[in-house]
């Protein structure tokens, strides 16, 4: 994932809500100091702080990231946990964890972990899942049912 995108993005819609960096951080409940990570590239975001920030900025994951240039701003789903959307996304596309595995390059234990809900998987690998089964983030997350 191009951090860099993220963060003119992330830059673009405070000045467009004409807030600042602790405004927001305050009003998402993070510490300030994180928020300015994010910012200046220095750490990349959890999928569950991209989600709370489109939900803040009323925006598409995929716009806040950077994967799209049009912010297709729309009635949000509740995101179900993770173990619950993967197995619907992967009968969906007709794929199997083990060709996911292979094919996006991604472990096979962390697929295992993320069925068996022990943890939410990085944004890295969310962006890469969406990419090989070529859908949006917010889809793979069940944010957006297309």
């Amino acid at each position: 994932m191009n951090l860099s995108k993220f963060q003119e993005r992330l830059s673009e819609l405070l000045f467009e809500k004409e807030t600042n960096p602790p405004a927001l951080a305050k009003e998402l409940g993070c510490n300030r100091s994180t928020l300015n990570r994010y910012l200046f590239g220095s750490r990349m975001p959890s999928v569950e702080f991209v989600i709370r920030l489109a939900d803040n900025f009323n925006c598409t994951t995929d716009f806040i990231l950077g994967l799209e240039d049009e912010n297709r701003a729309q009635e949000f789903l509740p995101v179900p946990p993770f173990k619950d959307r993967f197995p619907v996304v992967l009968e969906h596309f007709g794929v199997t964890r083990y060709r996911l595995a292979k094919d996006a390059e991604i472990s096979e234990s962390c697929i295992y972990t993320w069925q068996r809900g022990g943890k939410f998987p990085s944004l890295d690998s969310v962006v890469k899942i969406a990419e090989y089964l070529d859908c949006s983030v917010d889809f793979l997350l069940g944010r957006s049912k297309e």
